[in-house]
């Protein structure tokens, strides 16, 4: 086999993925993440199925419990040690998967983000919203598509939000809410080039997700922004990537996150570009 498109399904990105492939004569086959395995050792050194494939895109990873995503990135790991070439590499989806290691590398890189408190108790978290302007945005740590994101302006509920999510045991990811415009913008990074970005309109509610009812339109990005989602990627070790940027009241630019496995649909039918034909062919030409 040539390639594989990793998922939790048959989706309509994997079928567009697989019409890409169809059009160029490249044997791809959708794998579900759930029906892999692993053996070692093994004298052929064919630890794992995804060792029958030369290349790998990873399209979605279905949830599970914290065993069964590690498993699946071990396995993704030794089929990159092995040769296949996956993309993105494993490290850059273990990145991108966590907002605060995701944050830590943007960081590192001098990459301009919101002001970012995370932490575990209520009595940390409230100082937290304070120091932040008393305007802040509360995510899950692991998340997509803008769920389970809430703005916090009142003190009563902000203390009850952290109260109750010590409770439950899970990690506060507190960041100050950017005054931005009404719209952010994603730019579609693949192979160290913005290949298509466009504008997300919020719809009646703060977030402008596509996903909560954004409104997507094609826009052209500066070379300063173009600059930011670019050296994004590098920090986070994306060969293919959606970088989330929003814009300030002052016209200062921010990455918000960056996404290891972007969705295209939108983006597709606002700037009319393949896509799915590019990420097809960045996949087939990436060496690990």
């Amino acid at each position: 086999m040539s390639l594989a498109i990793l998922s939790g399904g048959s989706g309509w990105h994997v079928q567009d993925l697989l019409r890409a492939a169809q059009a160029v004569s490249c044997e791809a086959v959708a794998v579900d993440f759930r029906s892999l395995s692993i053996a070692a050792p093994n004298p052929s050194r064919r630890t794992s199925a995804l060792d029958g494939f030369r290349n790998v895109i990873v399209r979605t990873m279905p949830a599970g419990s914290l065993e069964q995503i590690v498993l699946r990135m071990d396995i993704l790991a030794a089929a990159s040690d092995n040769g296949v070439s996956v993309v993105n590499p494993p490290r850059s989806l273990e990145v991108c998967v966590d907002k605060l290691l995701t944050n830590v590398r943007l960081v590192r890189a001098g990459l301009p983000v919101p002001r970012t408190v995370a932490c575990q108790r209520a009595d940390e978290a409230m100082p937290a919203f304070h120091a932040l302007g008393g305007d802040v945005v509360v995510k899950p740590l692991f998340g997509a598509e803008g769920r389970g994101i809430v703005r916090i302006t009142d003190v009563e509920l902000a203390w009850r939000t952290f109260r109750t999510l010590e409770s439950t045991s899970s990690v506060m990811y507190i960041q100050q809410t950017i005054q931005h415009p009404g719209w952010d913008a994603r730019a579609f990074v693949i192979a160290g080039r913005v290949v298509a970005a466009m504008k997300r309109t919020a719809a009646g509610d703060w977030r402008t997700n596509i996903a909560q009812g954004g409104v997507a339109t094609a826009m052209e990005l500066a070379a300063p922004e173009v600059a930011l989602a670019l050296d994004a990627a590098q920090a986070t070790g994306c060969v293919i990537a959606g970088v989330d940027l929003i814009q300030n009241q002052r016209g200062e630019w921010f990455v918000l996150e960056v996404n290891a496995v972007p969705g295209w649909r939108a983006l597709a039918e606002v700037c009319h570009i393949d896509i799915a034909a590019a990420v097809l062919r960045t996949a087939l030409e990436h060496r690990p």
